[in-house]
């Protein structure tokens, strides 16, 4: 490569602090020796997952000044008085779907002519998302269920995720660990459901299929996986199609309240729509029959697929109970409570791991298409240019005006 380009990390600025980055200092060293035109510069954090010293360690020249870097990668959304004019930028900018929080900074990027390629919208030539942190929010996810089960029942006892230093020893912690009879049921089949499928493999929870799952009792910890396919089907011919169920979800019934009747908890990692009905109803919550104690509701949308999802808990305080009678928000681990896990930033529990998973996915699809001249990869995944909205994103247009 002759043509230099200057690649700059920037420092996650929006509260609270984003600890993930797109690249590690180790995959920074390899793109530079590998693709010889490249310069990474990285902007000094404190909060960054990876020490300013591991990057100097890796060769990588860190400054506060990124002016002359013309492509800027972040993870989360960069406050408006931090963009620079005329760049091009790489984040998750939670625009597309006319998030109201994140319109000022949509305006000002246009202000700025600045190119903004977000990574949610990055996808193969099939649809298929290219960059994501659903494994790993789907690993912290079915821990923090787990651990509020324990905690709410007194049977098992876990360490936090975010008091282990990496994956690996987030695994050395589930040694001995022994999981009492309890009933769990998945749902999804995307990144952050193999991520709960891992957490079930390492601790040996027992894989059930539906059917049998829905009428058996065991003498140890099982689970089963409702994909989108055994949750929602067609009102008029009970079959499903993905790409219907897509452009169409207001066709389909769900499936799903057999089996608040007989699980324990329930990790939530479906894809959801407004118009998608929900897994069950407040009114099933206040039933008798409503067994489930735990939901970890991983992908998290507030009052969505799950209703009694109130809104996100944190990182330090991750669970809350909500009563099934009054709908309100009390105290975990009441009596008339089911115990909620909702938390947005997941990943930032595993912010090594999940960093190094991103920036892999990130060099191994990404970056060769974000140095050509055209790609309809990044064409697609761009939403504003020049000072204006692309044609794929000129429905934005009233979001900005």
């Amino acid at each position: 490569m002759t043509k230099e380009i200057n690649i700059g990390l920037i420092r996650e600025q929006k509260i609270p602090h984003d600890n993930r980055v797109a690249f590690t200092p180790l995959q920074c060293k390899w793109i530079m020796s590998h693709y010889p035109g490249i310069t990474i510069t990285v902007q000094p954090s404190p909060e960054r997952c990876f020490s300013d010293q591991e990057y100097r360690d890796a060769g990588i020249k860190l400054s506060e000044d990124l002016s002359h870097c013309s492509i800027l990668l972040g993870i989360k959304e960069v406050p408006v008085e931090h963009l620079l004019p005329g760049k091009t930028y790489l984040f998750f900018s939670h625009t597309k779907k006319k998030q109201p929080h994140n319109k000022h900074m949509l305006q000002t990027i246009l202000e700025k002519q600045i190119t903004l390629i977000d990574y949610e919208c990055l996808v193969h030539d099939d649809g298929q998302r290219i960059l994501g942190f659903g494994f790993f929010a789907g690993v912290v996810g079915a821990h923090n269920g787990l651990l509020a089960y324990g905690e709410r029942t007194g049977t098992f006892k876990f360490k936090r995720v975010h008091e282990c230093r990496d994956f690996q020893e987030l695994i050395t912690h589930y040694f001995g660990v022994k999981i009492p009879p309890v009933k769990i049921v998945a749902t999804g089949s995307g990144r952050v459901t193999a991520g709960i499928l891992e957490v079930m493999g390492l601790l040996g929870i027992k894989y059930i299929p539906p059917e049998e799952f829905m009428i058996n009792s065991y003498a140890y910890p099982v689970y089963t996986q409702l994909k989108a396919g055994e949750l929602y089907l067609r009102k008029t011919d009970k079959t499903y199609s993905r790409e219907d169920f897509h452009n169409h979800p207001e066709k389909y019934d769900c499936k799903f309240l057999p089996y608040v009747t007989c699980s324990d908890i329930l990790m939530n990692g479906i894809y959801w729509d407004k118009n998608i009905e929900p897994l069950f109803t407040w009114a099933d919550m206040a039933k008798d029959n409503f067994r489930l104690q735990v939901i970890a509701d991983i992908t998290d949308d507030a009052q969505g697929s799950i209703p009694c999802n109130l809104g996100d808990g944190t990182i330090e305080e991750p669970v809350y109970d909500v009563n099934r009678f009054s709908r309100q928000k009390i105290a975990p681990f009441n009596e008339e409570g089911v115990t909620m896990m909702c938390v947005g930033n997941l990943p930032n529990e595993l912010p090594r791991d999940a960093s190094q998973y991103f920036g892999d996915q990130l060099m191994k699809f990404v970056f060769d298409e974000l140095l050509k001249t055209e790609s309809k990869m990044i064409d697609r995944a761009t939403i504003a240019r020049a000072g204006g909205l692309t044609a794929h994103y000129d429905y934005l247009e009233d979001y900005v005006a």
